[in-house]
């Protein structure tokens, strides 16, 4: 047996165990790993594991957006750890009664909601994820196999020993969570294929990590989305705001998919808001590059002109791309050519403009006067998310605990039959 298969095994062995929990001990569980993750102890082991990956990442020339979302410290495990009480905190998704109805003859047929199972996640240098991700599979009654890539091997380690360690100290299977330490692709590519043990996989990464998961997995796949994100200044807007949320949306976390990639500006108001936001964007930290079309370039100094890739592009970074517009309608053309249905935004003071937006716009979440960094499982009360789906089947938006279960009918009769 194959060390993928003994892993998937094992986690498909704690299955019965773990749809059966009652919430008291799915809580007691993660507010037990809420609690070792902010002892001192181990948030300075953590931090010290998390280190050795960020000095890789700088020895392999990394860029700072990919530090920053590798990096760990005291603040973001104390997120962590309350992103897992907050999961705690949420109504069990297992076993809710969706549906139910008694036919003619007897037949009691009723819709609940149980476990997908054993759940596969594949992640980039994210380290959270791995908590999220467990938290949010053991809370829905999933067993899960993580995988996350080789620069935060040393990170996701200690933050799954930790939660393994709460399934213990509580009197459940340690298998419930399985961490892939073996990083090569081999291994990433062998586990797509693991269908006798992993039910449904989710990638959660870029746009490469997911299209290579889509392309080659035999599990059945939940898309998450590449967040080529827009915000769009409208005529009407109020510059102030539009300022203050384009900064929000893009520097605030570049590295992250709800962080926007381009900015449309309402040719109207181009002349007076572009160079507020150049002066914002180039002259105060972090220093951010501005890529713009012949209409942008126009107004003010551009990095280089904006090629046509430009605008399919995730960055991932202090990069922007710009675009001035004849209008709403143009916008939306634009955003519908080269967004990835994840989180798109207007900014506006007319109401008929906003109405439109939000009909036209297809997306996971859209935006109306809000920074688009919002689409996030912890902000929407989920707790945390494993991933954001931009697809239609079988979730879209923030996967949270709901999202993490499918359903079984159950039928009671007394004897009968079909004629």
């Amino acid at each position: 047996m194959s060390y993928l298969e003994d892993l998937g095994k094992r986690a498909k062995a704690a299955e019965t165990t773990l749809a059966a929990l009652t919430a008291e001990r799915k809580n007691a569980v993660l507010n037990h790993a809420a609690n070792l993750i902010e002892r001192e102890e181990n948030q300075t082991f953590i931090i010290a594991e998390n280190l050795k990956d960020i000095e890789l990442a700088r020895l392999a020339k990394k860029p700072d957006a990919f530090i920053e979302r590798l990096t760990l410290n005291k603040k973001r495990l104390t997120d962590i750890a309350a992103g897992l009480r907050q999961v705690a905190s949420l109504p069990d998704p297992v076993g809710k009664i969706l549906s139910a109805f008694t036919k003619e003859n007897g037949l009691v047929i009723t819709k609940k909601t149980v476990p997908l199972g054993t759940v596969g996640v594949i992640f980039e240098s994210r380290p959270n994820v791995s908590a999220d991700a467990a938290a949010l599979c053991f809370k829905s009654g999933n067993a899960c196999v993580l995988r996350g890539g080789s620069d935060a091997i040393n990170s996701n380690i200690a933050l799954v020993n930790l939660f393994r360690q709460a399934l213990n100290m509580n009197g459940l299977p340690e298998d419930a969570v399985q961490l892939v330490t073996d990083t090569s692709r081999e291994t990433a590519s062998n586990l797509m294929k693991l269908t006798k043990y992993i039910d449904v996989l989710i990638p959660r990464g870029g746009r490469g990590l997911i299209d290579s998961v889509v392309r080659q997995a035999t599990v059945p796949v939940i898309q998450t989305g590449a967040g080529v994100c827009h915000m769009f200044v409208d005529e009407s807007a109020d510059l102030d705001m539009a300022l203050r949320l384009a900064d929000n949306a893009k520097r605030q976390r570049p590295s992250v998919c709800n962080a926007i990639e381009t900015l449309l500006v309402h040719e109207k108001i181009a002349e007076s808001f572009l160079p507020r936001l150049a002066d914002l964007f180039y002259d105060t930290e972090p220093k951010t590059a501005i890529i713009g079309d012949e209409k942008t370039a126009d107004i003010i100094k551009v990095e280089r002109a904006a090629k046509p890739e430009d605008y399919y592009t995730e960055y991932g970074d202090y990069i922007i791309s710009l675009r001035v517009v004849s209008g709403l309608e143009q916008a939306v053309r634009h955003i519908s050519e080269h967004g990835t249905k994840h989180s798109e935004c207007i900014v506006t003071e007319n109401k008929d403009n906003a109405a439109k937006f939000k009909q036209d716009i297809d997306a996971a979440a859209v935006y109306v006067n809000a920074s688009t960094r919002f689409t996030d499982g912890f902000e929407f009360g989920m707790g945390a998310e494993i991933g954001i789906s931009n697809q239609k089947l079988h979730a879209r938006g923030p996967l949270g605990l709901p999202e993490l279960t499918t359903y079984k009918y159950i039928i009671d009769g007394d004897g009968q039959v079909r004629k």
